[in-house]
């Protein structure tokens, strides 16, 4: 938004913005797409659905996750989000997906059974084991939310989870915000399944949003 600076010289630019001769009040927005609530607000419902549909073998998670991100992202810059796109981003992203997926099934059985074993009160320290499983499932899914938000068809998969460290590193926040919406994910799927939907949309929303709140905030400082 453009802010005149105050006193006469503030009234010469209002006039200016105002006859066109100068810059004008409203700059367009950096994610023009996100303007309506209600448009966006159906656009995550739907990316939830699609990633839940498309996670449904389990090991395909990392793929529909990155796919999710993409259509969400190219909705919110406006740049046009077909679903055909979706489908493209979803196939290109299937086969190092799958590898990731199945990293991702293993270490989600591990800490299933490990957690599961703390509940049954046959392990001492049982709670601290379990509450131990379920932090390091919280940053098992802010990872994977990094990796599948930096993935695209020309980087791969390999450099998407490269990536992570950097990406903590340079947005700490950020990767704190990341893994409480993973977590967010979790509980309301523990809460009743259903929810898992619209929790798997506003993860793919966080995804896409965190990172823009970063640059957004380098472009005002400067």
């Amino acid at each position: 938004m453009f802010r005149p600076p105050p006193g006469p010289a503030g009234g010469a630019t209002r006039r200016a913005a105002l006859d066109g001769t100068g810059p004008t009040r409203d700059q367009p927005p950096a994610n023009p797409g996100a303007i309506g609530a209600f448009a966006l607000l159906g656009e995550v419902l739907l990316a939830g659905i699609i990633v839940t549909v498309l996670s449904i073998p389990i090991v395909t998670i990392p793929a529909a996750l990155a796919a999710g991100i993409r259509h969400v992202r190219r909705f919110v810059r406006a740049e046009g989000s077909p679903m055909s796109a979706l489908w493209r981003d979803a196939l290109r992203a299937l086969p190092g997906g799958v590898v990731t997926g199945i990293v991702v099934a293993a270490l989600a059985a591990v800490l299933a059974v490990d957690i599961l074993l703390a509940g049954s009160g046959g392990l001492p320290g049982g709670e601290a084991i379990a509450a131990a499983g379920w932090a390091i499932a919280a940053l098992a899914g802010g990872a994977l939310l990094l990796a599948s938000a930096a993935w695209s068809p020309e980087s791969g998969w390999l450099n998407a989870v490269r990536s992570i460290p950097g990406a903590v590193q340079a947005d700490p926040v950020g990767a704190l915000y990341t893994v409480t919406a993973a977590a967010f994910v979790g509980v309301a799927a523990w809460m009743l399944v259903p929810l898992a939907v619209p929790a798997l949309g506003c993860a793919v929303l966080a995804a896409v949003a965190i990172p823009s709140r970063r640059r957004g905030a380098v472009v005002a400082d400067g």
